[in-house]
């Protein structure tokens, strides 16, 4: 069979084809997916994670299934509340004990401090109070984010074909190790 036979029949089965295919009238459309599995994408679930965190602590990192966040969560945030209440008793201590010594009185549990440390006290335990009600409130922040970002990044596909690893050359001319990392994406 030489090439011009074997151009002619390709041309004459290729018209054919098309002939028999443009005769045939369907109303359907088909729809080709990709042959990569995808899981709908919900704008709205970063937000919803976040409101949730921020009605209760915790509640975000549940609605994410990430459970063992709501103990860090909670003891961030208890830890902080217990030394906001320690450092305010302690400073309502002092600060009544040097009333007390304003008014005249020595018989309070802090006798044997003068009225300089008893000020010094009180700006010790005021400092520290409002350092643990900002930790409070930077760690209530913080679970808010936490839960919004880890919603956000559960809608990414990762996969086995996109991977980052360590990678220990040894360098040819000076013999000594190249310390690396390797991105790899498979298509």
């Amino acid at each position: 069979m030489n090439k011009i036979s074997f151009i002619a029949i390709l041309f004459l089965f290729a018209v054919t084809n098309n002939a028999v295919f443009s005769q045939v009238k369907t109303d359907t459309v088909l729809i080709v997916k990709d042959s990569v599995k995808s899981n709908d994408i919900d704008p709205l679930t970063p937000a919803k994670a976040a409101f949730y965190s921020a009605i209760l602590p915790g509640l975000g990192q549940a609605y994410n299934k990430k459970y063992w966040k709501i103990p860090l969560v909670y003891g961030a945030i208890g830890t902080s509340l217990y030394f906001y209440s320690d450092n305010n008793k302690k400073y309502n201590q002092y600060r009544d004990a040097y009333k007390r010594r304003l008014e005249g009185y020595t018989n309070d549990q802090f006798y044997y401090l003068d009225k300089s440390r008893l000020i010094a006290g009180q700006k010790f335990y005021q400092r520290n109070r409002d350092l643990s009600a900002l930790m409070a409130v930077a760690f209530y922040v913080l679970n808010i984010v936490d839960a919004n970002v880890d919603a956000a990044l559960m809608q990414f596909n990762v996969n086995e074909g996109l991977s980052i690893k360590p990678n220990l050359n040894l360098n040819d001319i000076t013999l000594k190790p190249n310390m690396g990392l390797t991105f790899n994406y498979n298509f």
